[in-house]
């Protein structure tokens, strides 16, 4: 994930700060020189690492933090503010004009993800009862229009498409048909280059002028790193962008871009792409990712992943299972499947507290969801309904059926087990009922 490297070299800083019961301007400068180098060796800008430990310094060296009975939690406390306020210190969404609909125009170089990215956008806002357009701006890559048909449908967009014509041109019918057809947003897929060349930018400055977009979103690759801001702040100079889409910040990459970005162009990074989904596309909150970074978690953006990609009425259906204790090896596998709908199991507990830095050192495989819900699928649909059933030589022949060891049936009973007894300690009915427990996952 995304800031691992740096939220390491940060929490050990920090440790050192945490452990000492009084600080002094020394302490409190070796802290932010490791800081500072900890911000360089993610790629993050030098002048943008050097103003930001300069801020921190400035504010750590005030009496309410030397004097403060816990001056290293008061450290750490500066320093997420100041990198909140460094991404841009609240989300920004985009523009919504008087009269729909709202032009939004994806640029970038080519191979940075602008059409996928493009149909995210558009499942995001579909998702949120909006009703896109999508436009075929890129009459030049081979197939770049028929790329965009298939991730659009994907998406449940629809694309307004003239093949070879002009793209200003068929920008601007795209934009009347919207307006005919009730479409409140139109999110226009333009041509992207491998570098940044006259023709390509001509050919946006004429699209900019011929509708006046409200938004002109960037989609740059995070895995760039530095180079990412040196492409924003080009596109910026040119067409006075209105934010920015970083993508691939699910990959190993260092997170400059993102640290950077809006300090070098002083424009917001607007979403996220974080996995290859077409649901894996997130509002940017600089708050939130401040807190990752931290090691703080982020509980909120889980909870509203949760809330968009998990099936409702299977849930309440478990629950009421649960508080019953009529839970079988069905709605186990239920459960699976809805875990895999969040994405990988890092990304999952990488936003809650505490664990951000503690991953590295933890062995997860996203495979363990699926060999257990081959388990499950290996049984008969009595079997599932009534695991007690399954004696020696039935897990035998699961266990043949699914190409793994009576040792790993054995292992997905006794945790289905456990839960059992977790729902008659917290489940149950009568006196004494307490909170539902959380299903026992095997990881």
């Amino acid at each position: 994930m995304a800031f691992e490297g740096l939220a390491e070299k940060l929490s050990n800083s920090f440790k050192k700060l945490r452990s000492k019961g009084k600080l002094t301007e020394a302490d409190v400068k070796e802290a932010m020189r490791e800081v500072r180098l900890a911000l360089l060796e993610a790629d993050v800008n030098y002048k943008v690492a050097k103003d930001f430990t300069n801020r921190v310094s400035e504010r750590a060296a005030g009496a309410e933090v030397m004097e403060s009975l816990t001056p290293g939690q008061m450290v750490v406390k500066i320093v997420n503010e100041e990198l909140t306020n460094l991404m841009g210190g609240s989300e920004e969404r985009l523009r919504m004009p008087a009269h729909p609909p709202a032009i939004v125009m994806m640029c970038g170089l080519q191979g940075a993800g602008k059409t996928t990215h493009a149909a995210k956008l558009a499942y995001l806002l579909k998702s949120q009862g909006h009703r896109p357009l999508l436009v075929a701006g890129d009459i030049y890559r081979p197939a770049a229009i028929k790329q965009l048909q298939v991730v659009a449908e994907k998406a449940g967009a629809p694309v307004y498409e003239k093949g070879l014509q002009d793209p200003v041109l068929t920008v601007v019918e795209a934009v009347k048909h919207a307006k005919d057809y009730g479409n409140d947003y139109v999110i226009i897929d333009t041509a992207g280059r491998l570098q940044i060349d006259e023709e390509l930018m001509d050919e946006l400055r004429r699209i900019k002028e011929a509708v006046v977009p409200t938004d002109i979103l960037l989609v740059v690759d995070a895995m760039t790193g530095q180079e990412a801001v040196n492409v924003a702040k080009a596109f910026d100079d040119l067409l006075d962008i209105t934010g920015v889409i970083l993508t691939k910040l699910d990959g190993d990459t260092r997170g400059g871009a993102a640290l950077s970005v809006k300090a070098v162009t002083g424009k917001p990074i607007k979403y996220a792409g974080t996995g290859e989904k077409l649901s894996d596309l997130e509002i940017f909150h600089p708050d939130r990712m401040a807190g990752r970074i931290l090691g703080m978690g982020d509980v909120l953006s889980l909870i509203e992943d949760a809330q968009m990609k998990l099936d409702e009425k299977e849930a309440m259906k478990t629950a009421q299972k649960l508080m019953n204790n009529k839970l079988d090896l069905n709605d186990m596998l239920e459960q699976f499947n809805q875990v895999r709908k969040m994405g990988p199991i890092k990304g999952i507990l990488s936003k809650l507290p505490g664990m951000g830095n503690k991953l590295d050192d933890m062995d997860i495989d996203d495979r363990v969801l699926d060999r257990s819900a081959a388990i499950i699928l290996s049984m008969t649909p009595y079997e599932r309904s009534h695991p007690e059933s399954l004696d020696a030589s039935r897990k035998r022949r699961v266990a043949a059926g699914c190409g793994m060891k009576v040792e790993d049936v054995n292992r997905l009973l006794n945790q289905f087990k456990q839960t059992q007894k977790l729902m008659k300690q917290f489940g149950g009915k009568g006196k004494g009922k307490r909170r539902m427990p959380p299903m026992n996952l095997p990881f």
